[in-house]
């Protein structure tokens, strides 16, 4: 897993590629966790390359929503493959998280 960081319009993007499991997680935890200790609250994940996500991974993703959920944070998804998309649905996760078909387009809506 890489994991690329892009600042566009206020907002810190992570675009992320490979595969998300138990080995990788951490270090996608850790990298959204820097940005947040340096008062990053607008979050955006591209999973554009993401091939993979685990219940791993999941786990990030639902411990993140929990830190940026004060008004003013902005949290979202971005570009997710259909397999990913397919894993969110199955766990439900698509209607916890804002989940935009691209980069423009979440930063649009924030």
């Amino acid at each position: 897993m890489e994991i690329t960081k892009t600042n566009r319009d206020g907002a810190i993007i992570l675009s992320v590629a490979g595969r998300i499991d138990t080995a990788t997680a951490p270090a996608l935890e850790q990298a959204i966790n820097k940005e947040i200790e340096n008062g990053n609250r607008k979050i955006l994940l591209n999973f554009s390359t993401v091939t993979y996500i685990s219940s791993g991974g999941l786990r990030v993703l639902l411990a993140t929503a929990k830190k940026l959920k004060n008004p003013g944070d902005k949290y979202a998804l971005c570009s997710l493959a259909a397999e990913v998309n397919k894993i969110l649905k199955l766990a439900g996760f698509t209607s916890i998280f804002s989940i935009y078909p691209s980069e423009g387009d979440a930063l649009a809506g924030w």
